[in-house]
């Protein structure tokens, strides 16, 4: 009886041994598994849309929460100011002009996204990553151009701007609805968003959630109608705010906010000629098609809890294109050698220990090289101005212009006739910047204009 109490003790022993092992080995894997990515880019949102960059008159608590427990980036840019040629940049790293893609693709392009760029999705994947992009693609729509031939395991949204032709429901490759009703699409993008993320808990995951809000035109689920202080606009962003909060809640309860970096940003800046259908710069120059700072520095924070140091601000700049080497970095994955990658490391300035290692930015509208960031200081090239239509501000004319973005984020001060020495130094560090990019591709061909010889025709055969 004693040699058997003492085998089912050993016995006994021997499993709580293996158990214990089982635990420290399961808790060794946890540690090594690389973080999960969540980047939610708005869409058209501006400098001054957030609580957390001063707004006043819409309420954003759960981003709000994500700039207070994490990082706040004051100056922050998009690789464009308008979509496709922002999200090539944020996708690839690189400048969007080393690609081609220089204007906003439509339903009637034949073009896209080169299929030979390597997406972050395509690189976080062959670390077994899960990869899904939840709402506004944006960079072609036949087939070798969409998210799944791109990197992405699952795709559900709409393949361009809401207000263009044919606003469909894609699941895949696939067309799953025709009849959109857009009042609930920023609910429904954040529902796949909550089951992209339960589903994929046990794996590592990469989530970009590509709102198509609050680009125009605006839409808001009746649970928010009429929440703000600014309007449709406002609630548009106050239902995008919520759907943050119900990310962070869904995380929390799936015990991942702790290996999860979570961003928020935008994909460039204010659709300002929409008027309160458009959002606020906070006090930058212009928005939207142009290189001025308000519509290319855009709101961004990021949250990591437990590894960003809470309440970190930092002022010094810093680029959509820097995710991609830094997602490739947290996930310890090598860059493509075989390409030039423009974003750099910020892994550093997430952690509160250090800088970003370059200081310099060049800005391009279009093919066009436009102005030219070094430190503090900001160059920009003749312009010849453009008189205001319905889909676009106005801008005057002018010469060369010079900012100290330290003192004069707003561009109001013109520093070129007493500075025009530094001015000509930051000039030559641009064209020696922009010539090392070597040659650059043609611009893809977003749409040919639609042949109305015939209605011309009639017109001129009525006139007689």
């Amino acid at each position: 009886m004693k040699t058997l109490k003492k085998n089912i003790f050993q016995l006994c022993c021997v499993v709580l041994f293996f158990c214990c092992n089982a635990i420290q080995n399961q808790s060794a894997n946890k540690t090594k598994r690389p973080p999960n990515i969540i980047f939610i880019f708005a869409d058209d949102l501006g400098y001054g849309d957030l609580g957390c960059f001063g707004a006043r008159d819409i309420k954003t608590p759960n981003i709000d929460r994500m700039a207070k427990e994490g990082i706040t980036f004051t100056s922050f840019y998009s690789a464009s100011s308008v979509s496709s040629p922002s999200r090539a940049g944020f996708l690839t790293g690189r400048l969007p002009q080393r690609m081609g893609v220089n204007g906003v693709f439509f339903p009637q392009s034949f073009t896209g996204m080169p299929s030979e760029e390597v997406t972050i999705a395509e690189l976080l994947k062959s670390k077994g990553y899960k990869t899904g992009i939840i709402g506004k693609w944006h960079l072609g729509h036949r087939p070798q151009f969409l998210p799944l031939q791109q990197g992405f395991d699952e795709y559900y949204g709409i393949p361009y701007s809401n207000d263009m032709h044919n606003v469909v429901y894609m699941d895949g490759n696939d067309i799953v609805e025709h009849h959109i009703d857009q009042a609930e699409m920023t609910k429904r993008f954040h529902e796949k968003s909550l089951s992209f993320v339960t589903r994929h808990r046990d794996d590592p995951f990469f989530l970009f959630l590509s709102h198509a809000m609050p680009h125009v035109p605006l839409y808001v689920s009746e649970q928010f109608k009429g929440s703000s202080k600014r309007g449709l606009y406002g609630d548009v962003i106050q239902e995008m705010d919520w759907g943050v909060g119900a990310i962070i809640d869904t995380l929390d309860k799936l015990n991942l906010l702790e290996n999860t970096l979570i961003i928020f940003t935008s994909d460039n800046g204010p659709w300002s000629v929409m008027e309160d259908h458009g959002g606020s710069s906070g006090g930058l120059r212009q928005g939207k098609f142009y290189t001025f700072e308000g519509g290319m520095r855009v709101p961004t924070v990021a949250l990591w809890k437990g590894t960003i140091p809470e309440g970190l601000v930092n002022n010094d700049l810093a680029s959509q294109m820097d995710w991609f080497p830094t997602f490739a970095a947290l996930a310890d994955i090598a860059l493509p050698k075989d390409r030039a990658i423009d974003g750099v490391d910020i892994s550093k300035v997430l952690f509160g220990k250090g800088k970003r290692a370059k200081d310099s930015y060049l800005f391009f509208s279009g093919e066009q090289l436009m102005g030219y960031r070094k430190g503090q200081w900001k160059v920009k090239m003749p312009f010849a101005g453009f008189e205001r239509q319905r889909w676009k501000q106005g801008e005057p004319a002018h010469d060369t212009l010079l900012f100290d973005l330290e003192k004069d984020p707003g561009e109001k001060n013109n520093l070129y006739s007493t500075n025009k020495k530094l001015a000509r130094t930051l000039i030559e560090e641009m064209n020696k910047e922009y010539a090392a990019m070597g040659e650059l591709p043609p611009s893809l061909i977003v749409r040919n204009p639609a042949d109305e010889g015939h209605y011309e025709y009639l017109k001129n055969k009525h006139k007689k």
